[in-house]
């Protein structure tokens, strides 16, 4: 696909980490798939991978933790 933000790259395949905080909770998502552009580096989460990254997201929350750390699994 064509970047959106520098409108001059294309996207490739790839991870990423993301961070998502609420409150004082934070959550790390490592290995999240993305498209990146080559040529500015703008990261693209599809819609499935960021309804996933919410609702695991969420369940951490309801558990009460302050900060977690995990591999994403879609």
């Amino acid at each position: 696909m064509k970047c959106a933000i520098c409108r001059n790259g294309t996207t490739t395949d790839g991870y990423s980490t993301t961070v998502l905080e609420r409150d004082r909770v934070t959550v790390v998502f490592k290995k999240v798939p993305v498209q990146i552009c080559n040529n500015c580096g703008e990261e693209y989460v599809s819609a499935e991978v960021n309804e996933s990254l919410l609702s695991q997201a969420h369940a951490e929350w309801e558990r009460g933790i302050t900060l977690e750390m995990l591999d994403f699994a879609a």
